[in-house]
Order: structure tokens, then sequence, then C-alpha cells
């Protein structure tokens, strides 16, 4: 019986233990669906980049806001990477497991699935390694197996001191002539690792930040412990929620810390939510962080609570996305390699050497979007569900 399927049970007990891990893998099938969105948007209308924090005034309304939600993603999987890890430490009912095992595992084959299949999906060629979001995630849960151990409050502090302090560093530049230079770029610039020669390396995701938010997601473990009341889960979950936003609305509302772009006044309200809203990702900034992870934990609260027939059904649609989280991730990028090369061939480029929507016509790419989410869903459906019956081990990895 799977968590969905245990909701609708009438032992109230179950449906509550259901509820609780199907909420998780809700929200990361729901960010994943949003991913989606913005990868279409760099398939489809890469001729018309962002930079970070994206260019105001110049970037249209449609366009900002779209890659806005976008940054719920990263952030939300990356802390649900280390609850989930702590529920696989934990298990319901059994003995403590040792975590640190099942973390180098999955964090190599992250690393080694960025450098091989993800690479070679972005743009079906090898010149150019980008060490994106696989890359720091894999990285992060190498960087947890070491420190899985700690007491809970050490967890919580090496946290917050990374999440929180490693934007006192964001103006400091290493030159590529130093020693210091790769670590460095690993951890906090985004930069040329190998900038000439046959075969490039740029570093896409800084990981030092990533490495803190996931300690935070395992610190956040014993909430969803199965003893733990669930109204208690609840209102810690949106006390800390209202305290992320609320350190979000006074930090970021005098431009005293955590965004190296201040806002400023715009000559309409739209102009100046968006500059308020403008935040550094690459790396996140504190700000970035905390709307991010602040709505991050209220949709978790929403997710285990959904009220009526319909947001049932919707948390069951997602669940299956964040059930087999890394297949749909191969999955999409392939599908949209696919998609591009042959619109490509038979329509030609459009946008200098690109196929690509007219700037001036990005609701299509919405409308991409919203085709794909039902195309995709009954493979990955299929797969969590081969998953969950099948002994074989290297499928629990996808």
């Amino acid at each position: 019986m799977n968590a969905m399927n245990a909701m609708n049970t009438a032992d109230p007990a179950v449906a509550v233990r259901a509820a609780r891990i199907a909420s998780i893998d809700a929200l990361r099938g729901l960010v994943m669906i949003v991913m989606l969105l913005d990868h279409v948007r760099e398939t489809f209308f890469l001729h018309l980049q962002v930079t970070d924090p994206m260019t105001l005034p110049g970037t249209p309304a449609a366009l900002f806001f779209s890659r806005l939600v976008a940054h719920l993603c990263a952030p939300v999987f990356v802390f649900l990477t280390g609850l989930s890890a702590w529920l696989y430490a934990n298990p319901d009912g059994a003995a403590p497991r040792d975590v640190r095992g099942f973390l180098l595992k999955r964090g190599l084959l992250l690393v080694g699935l960025e450098l091989t299949l993800v690479n070679f999906a972005w743009a079906g060629r090898f010149d150019v390694i980008y060490l994106q979001v696989i890359w720091a995630i894999g990285l992060s849960m190498l960087a947890l197996a070491l420190l899985s151990g700690l007491p809970r409050w050490a967890l919580v502090a090496a946290g917050l001191v990374i999440a929180a302090g490693h934007n006192a560093l964001a103006g400091v530049v290493v030159p590529p002539d130093s020693p210091w230079h790769t670590a460095w770029t690993l951890m906090l610039h985004r930069d040329w690792l190998i900038a000439d020669g046959p075969l490039r390396v740029r570093v896409s995701y800084p990981a030092l930040p990533w490495i803190g938010v996931i300690l935070l997601g395992f610190a956040m473990g014993p909430l969803f412990a199965r003893a733990q009341d669930p109204r208690r889960r609840w209102r810690a979950l949106l006390a800390l929620a209202m305290l992320c936003l609320s350190a979000l609305a006074v930090l970021r509302g005098f431009n005293l810390y955590g965004e190296n772009a201040p806002w400023v006044r715009g000559d309409s309200a739209l102009a100046t939510a968006m500059s308020w809203l403008n935040f550094t990702k690459y790396p996140p900034s504190l700000d970035f962080l905390l709307l991010t992870l602040g709505l991050g934990l209220m949709l978790l609260v929403a997710l285990e609570r959904p009220g009526g027939a319909f947001a049932r059904w919707c948390v069951r649609w997602c669940a299956v996305f964040g059930g087999a989280p890394m297949f749909f991730y191969l999955l999409h990028l392939y599908v949209l390699l696919i998609l591009y090369r042959t619109l490509l061939a038979v329509l030609g480029p459009n946008q200098g050497t690109r196929l690509g929507v007219d700037a001036d016509c990005f609701p299509l790419i919405w409308l991409i979007w919203i085709a794909l989410v039902p195309l995709l869903y009954p493979p990955v459906k299929a797969f969590a569900a081969y998953k969950r019956r099948t002994q074989r081990a290297w499928v629990s990895y996808f």
C-alpha cells in the first residue's frame, strides 16, 4: 500500500501517517513541475536569456515572474533531500539505520550523472561540462554523509551559519592564478574551472550554500517522526515559515543584508515589486533562501492538509512526479532535447542560429509547459509503480 492510497483508508492514524510522507513527495513533485516550466523557457527562449539577478528594467514581466516562481525548485528540493535522508535513517516502526552509506552512494551517483547523462541532455554534446543543480545536490549529500552524526543543535547551527553567513563573502573574488581558485569556485563563486581547451568546465551552482540547506532539512526531520503530533508539526512549520518571511521583510525592506543587488523604487508598483523580488540564485543569497524556504514550509503544511476532492487529486498527481524524481529529471531533459532538435530540423532556426519563441509571444512557453506535464505523467507513473514493486536495488536511486 503506498502513501497516497493509505490516505483513503478508514483508519485515521494510518491516514495521518501517510499524509505526512505524501506531502513530501507532493511538494517535491510540485517544484519539479515548476522546474519543467523553467527548462522549457531555457530550451525555447534561450535567445532572450536572463541574467542573475535579472536585468531591470529590460526583462518583461511574464519572463520575470516565470523565472521567479522557478526559484522555488532548487532550495525546496535540496531541503527535502535532507528531510528524506532523516526519514531513511529513522524508519517508522524499525530500528534506526546508518544514513552515511545511503548518502555517499547517492551523492556519488548524482555527481556521475551530472558529468554524463545530464550534461549531454542539455546540449547534445560534451564540449562544455556544466556543474549544475544535480552536482550541487550530490555534493551536498556527500557533505551531509560526513556531518550527519553531529547533534541536532550543531546541524542547525552549521546550516544557519552557512546559509546566512556566506553572503558576507559574496563580493570576494579569488583570481584564477590563485591556488585557492578551484576550491573557492566550487564552493562560492560561479566561474570557469577550465576555461580553455577541448573540454571546458564551468561551475554554475557553487555548492556551499546548498550544503547549509541540506543540513537544515536533515535537522528538520524529527518534526516528521511518526510519534509527532501533526498539529504540533503544522504549527512549527508555519512558525518557521513566518520567521523566514518576516526576516526577509526586514532585511530586504531596508536593504540591510542578504542580497547584493539592492532594490530601488521604479516608475510603477509593478516595477518596484520586480526590483524587490530580484534575488541572486548563483549562489543563492540569504534573501533568496528566506523567500523560497519560507514558501516551501507553508506548502508542506498545505499539501499535508488538502481540502476537497480536487485538492486531494492535485496532491496525488504531484506525488507521482515526486516519487520518481531522478527518472522524471532525466526523462524531461531528453524529451526537451529531442523535441527541440526535431522542431529545429523541421522548421529551421528563427532566432539567429536557434529555434525559439518570439520575444512578444512568451505565453507560448506556458502552453508548451502545460502540454508536456500530462504527456510526461504516464511514463513517470509507470516507473514509480515499477519502483515500488521491484526488488532491484538500482531502481531506488531514481
